[in-house]
């Protein structure tokens, strides 16, 4: 090989490797969104410089916080600097119940809440996180959200709202914590219990409990105070961190291998306004649409482990477990099914996403839903 072709294969070698380092250096994009997305591989050249999101989530403390706020903090490194999270817990900014104005508004550029608060605004939303005795496994709701329709249709309410729903986030199954042993569905007759709204409450009211709607942030002390004497909320580990064996002596759950037969996959969801998304390059729009999925599957597993901790604690509290009956998930389903069409038949939206997951449930795939068991119901929109 002759000296001038030796100098030149040297020179690109050493600009090979200064390029590698300075790739390195900079961190444009995390090792998962690149190897899903590889056209993103540029994208910290196509975003506005030096970005800021303020993002609240609903998560009061715990598990769920701790996870949240390591995602946001992980993403100004994934861009390169061009796009950070700046993330708050819940009622950092506004209250729980206020998020949904505040993105529309601009007092916070996006939101990490349980998409079932919205029900009062959009019937709709009470179906695009789990309800009693729907879609039961995570699974389940990707096939409707991925697959099904379920996101276009989401999207399109949001954006009616001056808001981008970029996707749902999973998390786990909802328990409930009791003053009183809750062996059977006769035991919420009388009970002042706290309910995230929605189906949900109207479920319980159902059954004789005496619902009331409280955020996360506030069941502590309803629970310390009297004010309930049952609650709903999340799974153990956030329930740990927030104190609840403190205030209660009891958990009751569904049947073995059903944890929760009123929210089985309770979902959260990223939803950012209008102004902050549209202000995204097409490049870092599609990133953070991917990040989603990244969040949503990191953040099920890390609570799921830490569900798992979170048992020994409770039994180590004193805290007993108590399980419902199948006899109690047949007389649920009773309850559950007119209200599935009642809030459906409250606007077509509501009616169009019901429909999906009817006829999911109703297909050989699942075989959660039988015409027996819908006989007599009616949906209004077509």
């Amino acid at each position: 090989m002759k000296k001038d072709e030796v100098v030149g294969k040297e020179k690109v070698q050493t600009e090979v490797k200064s390029d590698r380092r300075n790739f390195l250096k900079k961190g444009v994009m995390a090792a998962a969104a690149v190897t899903a997305a590889p056209a993103l591989f540029n994208i910290g050249t196509a975003a506005a410089k030096g970005t800021t999101w303020k993002i609240q989530t609903s998560w009061p403390g715990g598990a769920g916080l701790n996870i949240f706020k390591k995602w946001c903090d992980s993403i100004v490194e994934k861009t390169g600097g061009e796009l950070a999270f700046k993330g708050f817990g819940a009622k950092d900014v506004v209250g729980d119940f206020q998020m949904f104005d505040a993105v529309k508004n601009g007092v916070l550029d996006a939101m990490n809440p349980f998409t079932i608060y919205w029900a009062g605004r959009m019937p709709a939303s009470v179906f695009l996180t789990s309800y009693p005795m729907g879609p039961r496994n995570p699974a389940e709701w990707d096939v409707f959200y991925y697959a099904l329709g379920g996101l276009e249709i989401a999207r399109k309410l949001f954006a009616e709202n001056g808001m981008y729903y970029v996707g749902p986030v999973h998390h786990g199954p909802n328990i409930i914590h009791s003053k009183v042993p809750i062996r059977s569905i006769d035991d919420f007759k009388g009970r002042k219990m706290r309910v995230p709204g929605g189906m949900v409450s109207e479920f319980f009211s159902a059954a004789g409990a005496k619902t009331t709607l409280l955020p996360g942030s506030e069941i502590f002390p309803a629970l310390e105070k009297g004010t309930i004497d049952v609650a709903d909320y999340v799974g153990p580990a956030v329930n740990y961190d927030l104190g609840f064996h403190q205030v209660t002596k009891y958990i009751s759950m569904g049947p073995a291998g059903f944890m929760s037969i009123y929210q089985p996959v309770d979902l959260m969801d990223l939803t950012v306004g209008n102004r902050p998304w549209e202000a995204l390059s097409k490049e870092m729009k599609q990133f953070v649409e991917m990040e989603v999925h990244v969040y949503s599957d990191m953040h099920h597993a890390g609570i799921q482990k830490a569900d798992q901790e979170a048992w020994k604690k409770f039994e180590e509290a004193g805290t007993i477990v108590t399980r419902l009956q199948d006899s109690d998930v047949e007389k649920f389903t009773e309850i559950a099914v007119p209200l599935w069409y009642n809030w459906a038949n409250k606007d077509k939206s509501a009616a169009e996403v019901f429909k999906i997951q009817l006829d999911y449930m109703m297909s050989p795939s699942l075989g959660y839903v039988t015409p027996e068991m819908i006989k007599g119901q009616k949906l209004n929109w077509s």
